[in-house]
């Protein structure tokens, strides 16, 4: 049973709606869970199954006033990826509104009421696409029922038009804000009763907007923060406005784990502005959300905080933080590489491996790395809190607000119901905002000053030194093939620090959702196969970072499906098609994933016709195969990721000086139903800046526990000549098949493309993320 099963549709009364909407009568509906259901039969996948799931308070409001402006309620973060644009523009659309009469309305953090919130997995369309567009069909179906009832016809003989309700017989009409009240009066359809618009019948959902390939498809419908955005009114974390506000840094421990010893905050407490200097305390490991501790110190303006902070004399104790203090990153990769020669926990396998090895006319074998990253957003965290009359409330730019509220509420003493997140913009996420430690900071600080606002910013330097980095990882490969090229067996060792080791004593293995994330879901077919994955103790803060665990797998699998080819002799197009196998659905619990980016295996199999797909839609849009003359070549990557399909082809030139030029990215993409495909474009187009990033440039290194990067002068991120001279989006059209995610599966391809379009160019190959100056040597 699916969650949406369970979807009903409630009239909610004006007094549980959000505060602060205009008054006089209206109509305000939600998309909610039948709680008797819910209980007989609880979900096992998608939304249902996320922590907060689906309850019985209202998730997605839509709400009419008697003027007929139309609020829509968003309880996704929005981090540049569009949703408050997106989610909105698919329940106007059913509704049939008036783009320009329609607002959005932020969320609080509140699962109880809304559902789990957490904006990361790629989730938030294709878990929240049908239960919006119901809830609007909803409120549609009233307005009509209700202009029916007002013009004493049957409902049948009465139709929504954009934002009115008209008789078609006679063409009179009366407008959403006219019928509101009356609507409000009238039962909720149920579920079976509910009629959702036809394709042909919705105006924006589906449809392409803005500029594509250099025609205007439409400027309709607008980004809703796009105005703003560019013109600078839109209020990120650090923009809210306060009165009497106080601005808090912290100086944090140089090593994860180590703690304040001493200080003196003599000095600090000189600089003019400089109010209080107060210690915060941490938890130690795991760390989990919480803070790592450290000394605040607060002031009347950010610079006399950040100066005070400079004033500050601490001494550190090393000690609690064990072998972190000797933590050294490129001792650390010896030792990873070291172990991916042995044998690890078993994962998956069948065949007899070390025989086809053992009987090979050929073996391949490669060593892959991928170093730490920060996720660096442009935004650096930042809250604000302020704690009055026993209450507390949040504003700032979070991923997860449920989260946030209940840690800040532990941190304080208080009832979850006392404490109110106010979710800004984010200027950027990535993963690292989907960790409240910020937020439990500020409150920590704001306990001191009762009644008053505190601001707790952090620097670039603070947000590198200290991030929730992307796991450094190890992957050995080794393959056998047969005279003719055929691979007859696949050896694969995958070794990284694993995100359970914030929660739990360092489990030192991945998870089973870590290794679901295109390990065990490797989908080539090989007569002999052998999965492990050896243990890699965590000795900083490991998090989620864009695609996540997806970086590492794809970057070592398919780098080495292009050294296999090359040993072959043979196309590489030609050759992964080959090893993909024939077309067929792969049921996740035969490969030992029974996470599947937590969607039913039976709805999102892996589909290798799909996949097959968007590599021949790729390599046939970027000319594969074509002459592209000295120091200049192609690189293919692809992988299924977050439920949807990708492909990627790079054209690049190498000179004689080891200069890389981008001459062209294309990209096929296959997520099935498009809600709103120049959000797509937008997310699949970043994603390849940033997975270009990721391959050329970023890393963070650590010495003695220290990371050794602090600001973009040395933790590196693209500019804009390192973006391709050319960027072309191939959006699959897949409407039949079950909604996928977009944020994420536009990265993983980007550096293993990349790297074999590099091979191609020069005959290097690059083994070692980032590229760096490889290629000048």
């Amino acid at each position: 049973m699916s969650a949406d099963d369970n979807l009903m549709i409630a009239n909610v009364s004006r007094r549980r709606f959000l505060m602060g909407l205009a008054g006089g009568s209206a109509l305000v509906l939600a998309a909610r869970w039948d709680v008797a259901l819910a209980g007989n039969e609880k979900a096992q996948f998608g939304a249902g199954a996320m922590p907060g799931g689906w309850v019985d308070d209202p998730n997605v409001f839509i709400h009419i006033d008697a003027n007929g402006l139309v609020t829509i309620v968003n309880n996704r973060s929005e981090m540049g990826q569009g949703i408050r644009t997106s989610l909105v523009m698919v329940g106007a659309d059913e509704l049939g509104a008036d783009w320009d009469q329609v607002r959005v309305e932020q969320a609080e953090g509140d699962h109880d009421k809304y559902g789990n919130q957490n904006t990361d997995g790629s989730r938030s369309m294709r878990h929240w696409y049908q239960p919006m567009r119901r809830a609007a069909a909803a409120a549609r179906q009233m307005l009509e029922q209700a202009a029916a009832n007002e013009w004493g016809v049957p409902v049948s003989e009465v139709q929504a038009g954009v934002h009115t309700i008209i008789h078609k017989p006679s063409g009179k009409e009366l407008g959403f804000g006219e019928l509101a009240a009356k609507a409000r009066e009238l039962d909720v359809p149920g579920r079976n009763a509910l009629v959702l618009k036809r394709d042909d019948e919705l105006r924006f959902v589906g449809k392409e907007t803005g500029l594509i390939n250099g025609e205007l498809k439409s400027a309709y419908p607008k980004a809703i923060d796009g105005e703003d955005i560019v013109t600078g009114k839109a209020v990120y974390g650090a923009d809210v406005p306060f009165e009497d506000l106080l601005y808090a840094v912290i100086a944090r421990p140089p090593v994860y784990g180590a703690t304040v010893g001493d200080f003196d905050d003599t000095e600090a407490l000189k600089v003019p502005g400089v109010e209080k200097v107060l210690q915060v305390e941490g938890t130690g490991q795991p760390a989990g959300f919480s803070p790592l501790g450290g000394i605040a110190v607060v002031a009347t303006n950010t610079w006399a905080a950040m100066e005070g902070r400079k004033a500050l004399k601490i001494d550190w104790n090393l000690k609690p933080a064990g072998d972190n203090a000797s933590y050294t990153s490129a001792t650390y990769r010896e030792s990873l590489e070291k172990a991916a020669q042995q044998p690890g926990k078993v994962v998956r396998q069948h065949g007899d491996l070390y025989t086809a090895l053992e009987n090979a006319d050929k073996r391949v074998s490669a060593t892959y790395y991928m170093p730490h990253m920060a996720q660096a957003p442009m935004e650096p965290p930042v809250a604000t809190v302020r704690i009055k009359d026993g209450k507390a409330e949040v504003w700032a730019p979070v991923q997860n607000p449920q989260a946030t509220r209940d840690t800040v509420a532990g941190r304080l003493g208080l009832d979850a119901k006392n404490v109110t997140v106010h979710v800004t913009l984010l200027g950027g996420g990535f993963g690292r905002k989907s960790k409240p430690d910020f937020a439990i900071e500020a409150a920590s600080i704001a306990e001191a000053f009762k009644g008053r606002p505190v601001r707790l910013q952090w620097s670039r330097e603070d947000d590198i030194h200290h991030a929730y980095y992307h796991a450094v990882s190890v992957d050995y490969l080794e393959a056998g093939l047969d005279n003719n090229g055929q691979a007859t067996g696949w050896l694969h060792r995958t070794l990284s620090p694993s995100i359970g080791s914030l929660f739990a004593p360092d489990p030192k293995h991945k998870g089973e959702f870590e290794l679901g994330m295109g390990f065990n879901t490797m989908p080539f077919s090989v007569p002999a196969l052998r999965l492990e994955n050896p243990p890699a103790p965590a000795h900083v803060r490991i998090g989620w970072f864009r695609s996540v665990y997806n970086l590492p797998h794809a970057w070592a699998i398919q780098s080495f499906a292009h050294e296999m080819a090359v040993a072959a002799g043979k196309d590489h197009r030609d050759y992964v098609l080959d090893l993909l196998g024939p077309d067929r659905e792969i049921h996740n619990l035969t490969v030992g994933d029974g996470w599947n980016y937590g969607e039913d295996p039976d709805l999102y199999p892996i589909d290798i016709g799909r996949m097959r797909n968007v590599i021949e839609r790729v390599t046939r849009e970027a000319d594969w195969g074509k002459s592209t003359g000295k120091n200049r070549g192609l690189g293919l990557a692809f992988h299924h990721s977050f439920v949807s399909y990708t492909a990627i082809v790079f054209d690049v030139e190498v000179d004689d000086q080891g200069e890389l030029t981008i001459h062209r990215a294309d990209i096929a993409f296959d997520c099935g139903p498009q809600a709103n495909p120049e959000r797509i474009r937008s997310q699949l187009e970043g994603a390849i800046v940033m997975g270009i990033g990721i391959a050329l440039q970023s890393e963070v290194t650590f010495e003695d526990g220290v990371a050794q990067q602090g600001n973009f002068d040395k933790y590196l991120i693209p500019r804009m000549p390192d973006a391709p001279q050319t960027l072309r989006v191939h959006l699959v059209d897949n409407p039949d098949e079950a909604m996928g995610g977009v944020g994420e599966p536009g990265l993983p391809p980007v550096a293993p493309a990349l790297c074999n379009a590099i091979y191609a160019a020069t005959g290097k190959r690059i083994r070692r993320l980032p590229v760096g100056d490889q290629l000048k040597a």
